[in-house]
């Protein structure tokens, strides 16, 4: 370390001494006072000793970290645990230890340690909470080196950091899953197409390459060639999580918004059903954001946490990449039935037109719109409590969340149009596009909602499937 360096960590007491010490040598020479001189070499020598005795300090200091734990919900909290060694074979002086955190998780962490002995350690901790979600950067830990006299302070910083995520809140919904889940075609658990018997079972021609030891005689002596067993079929969870990040559909800003409570919907329904065996993707209105992942388990679950931490509004005006990626490989209109769940904020008509008409096959479409307005009379609302009134008549308006001066739609719908009574609102409209091209609709307005129209949903339309297949 250059004396240079170190005469620029001199504190405000050492720079006042160095200024006081040259200030008497001066007005010594012009009196003529040799005891002033005295004192003022020794206020001037005082500060530069002390920098010359940090800077020629050779301490090795080794830094750990331990975040417990790494990644955590909105609202929790993390312990943070350091390890200060000193693997030099000198004793430290005073250290006065700051760890780099971002003002959201909670300010700076300052610790004042005494004398470290030679191959000591010290061990420090303090907790950090965010009630935002992200990946925020915690570290590097920073060391200043001070003299006993509070003259010089010099700051040596390590390079290890760590991050922590923080992810969007996951409401627990109720155990089961939607019926229309299952997809033929992938390697999950098997299910034998017959078992009543070997004679039961259909063959099939003989292809190249098949096992010999699966022809089945009896079938080849009744066909007049070569038969072969069929393989057991096998079935796979499939399912499709779309995402509508776009920063129009949304009201309000931070921790409290519509676009907020719409990722947590979105962290719930994805962590429940990866949580049942569904093999998931995620498709956001600007495209497939996470393809379909390795079945193992809680594989998904912990990449679709790690994504929507991060998530943030998009400029984007349309859902046609969004749209245009549900159709595409390994989607339930090629591979068979499956499961889309869509969330959705304020939808316009034509962008609810556009998303009827993105419904393809028997697979199940669920469709969760977050109405969470400001206030009843905000433009462009998302529903009109008439719109209950008209679909309750059908039979399925059971399961709604009564929550008084909110707009109806809590809970699940049948594929029904727009009752008589529903409104002009722009919500409400969406609502009945949707139900008329055969999705299931709920309306929640925020992600603690969700649990009461998940389970409406089964029990209305009555398929709420519980137990195993």
């Amino acid at each position: 370390m250059t004396l240079r360096r170190a005469l620029a960590g001199l504190t405000t007491r050492g720079r006042s001494f160095v200024a006081a010490g040259t200030t008497a040598i001066v007005c010594a020479f012009v009196l003529g006072e040799r005891d002033l001189l005295r004192a003022g070499v020794l206020v001037l020598v005082l500060p530069l000793l002390s920098t010359l005795a940090v800077s020629r300090t050779r301490y090795r200091l080794a830094c750990a970290r331990r975040l417990d734990p790494a990644r955590l919900p909105v609202g929790h909290e993390s312990r943070v645990d350091l390890r200060l060694e000193n693997v030099s074979r000198l004793p430290s002086g005073l250290l006065m230890v700051e760890d780099q955190v971002p003002f959201s998780l909670g300010g700076r962490a300052r610790f004042v340690l005494g004398r470290v002995e030679p191959q000591g350690s010290r061990e420090l901790s303090y907790r950090i909470r965010s009630d935002v979600r992200g990946r925020y950067r915690v570290g590097p830990l920073t060391v200043r080196l001070a003299d006993p006299f509070g003259m010089v302070e010099l700051v040596r910083s390590f390079s290890l950091a760590d991050t922590l995520t923080v992810t969007p809140v996951v409401v627990p919904l109720p155990p089961g899953r939607l019926s229309g889940a299952w997809a033929g075609g992938g390697d999950s658990p098997a299910r034998t197409v017959a078992t009543a018997g070997e004679d039961d079972i259909a063959p099939r021609e003989y292809r190249h390459g098949d096992d010999l030891r699966r022809v089945h005689w009896r079938s080849t002596a009744r066909y007049g060639e070569l038969m072969v067993r069929r393989e057991e079929q096998h079935w796979q969870s499939s399912g499709t999580l779309f995402l509508d990040t776009r920063r129009s559909g949304y009201w309000g800003e931070g921790p409290a918004s519509a676009f907020e409570q719409a990722v947590s919907a979105a962290a719930s329904i994805g962590t429940h059903l990866s949580r049942t065996g569904m093999g998931l993707r995620l498709v956001t209105d600007e495209g497939e954001a996470l393809p379909r992942s390795a079945r193992v388990e809680g594989a998904f679950e912990a990449t679709l946490l790690e994504a929507l931490a991060t998530a943030r509004p998009s400029r984007s005006r349309s859902l046609t990449a969004g749209l245009a990626a549900l159709g595409g490989p390994g989607t339930p209109s090629r591979d068979g039935d499956g499961l889309v769940v869509a969330v959705f904020g304020v939808l316009r008509a034509e962008d609810a037109r556009a998303v009827a008409a993105a419904r393809r096959g028997n697979a199940t479409y669920v469709a969760v719109l977050v109405d969470a307005r400001p206030g009843p009379g905000a433009p462009d609302a998302g529903t009109d409590a008439g719109t209950d009134a008209g679909v309750g008549a059908g039979g399925a308006g059971d399961g709604r969340a009564a929550g008084a001066g909110r707009d109806a739609d809590r809970g699940a719908d049948g594929p029904a149009a727009v009752g008589a009574g529903a409104g002009p609102g722009t919500g409400a409209t969406a609502a009945g596009l949707l139900r008329a091209a055969g999705w299931r609709v709920l309306v929640v307005g925020s992600a603690a909602e969700l649990p009461g129209a998940w389970a409406a949903a089964g029990r209305t339309a009555g398929d709420f499937a519980r137990g195993a297949s």
